[in-house]
C-alpha cells in the first residue's frame, strides 16, 4: 500500500468539516467496522505514504499514528471515498489483539438492549498492561 497513491490527488474535500475528513475504519477480511476517527490532509497524505492509518486527533489537536503507543497498527490494505469525497473507507489488517482503547477488538462492542448500552463481547487485552492506569 505504501506509495500507491503518491501523485494521485483524490480531490478529498477537507473545507466541508473544518479540514477533516471522516474515516471508516474496517478489517479487510471480517468486514467488520473497527473504528471512526478523523484525518486532516496531513494525516491521509501519511496513511497513503507510509501505510498505515495515520488519524488527526481532535482532543489534542496533534496527528496520531494509530498503535504508537500499544503497538496495535493498522495496516491499509485500500482506500475508498463516498460520493461526496468527504469521508473515506480505509480497509485495514490489524496488527494486535484489539483496536479499542478499553481493550476490545473494536471500538463497537456496545450493543442497545432494551433501551440500555450493554457489552456484547469479551476483552481481548487488558488495557491497563498497554497503555497503563491513564485508561
Amino acid at each position: 500500500m505504501a506509495g500507491f497513491f503518491i501523485g494521485f490527488n483524490m480531490n478529498l474535500n477537507f473545507e466541508k468539516a473544518d479540514g477533516l475528513v471522516t474515516a471508516v475504519i474496517q478489517d479487510h477480511s471480517s468486514r467488520r467496522v473497527l473504528m471512526v476517527g478523523y484525518m486532516n490532509q496531513e494525516a491521509f497524505q501519511r496513511t497513503v505514504e507510509t501505510g498505515f492509518a495515520t488519524f488527526y486527533s481532535r482532543s489534542r489537536r496533534k496527528l496520531w499514528l494509530k498503535g504508537e503507543g500499544s503497538g496495535h497498527r493498522l495496516v491499509v490494505k485500500s482506500i475508498s471515498t463516498d460520493c461526496d469525497r468527504d469521508a473515506v473507507l480505509v480497509e485495514v489488517e490489524a496488527l494486535g489483539p484489539g483496536v479499542c482503547h478499553e481493550g476490545y477488538q473494536s471500538c463497537f462492542f456496545r450493543k442497545l438492549e432494551d433501551g440500555a448500552w450493554k457489552v456484547s463481547e469479551k476483552q481481548t487485552y487488558d488495557p491497563k498492561t498497554v497503555y497503563g492506569e491513564k485508561v
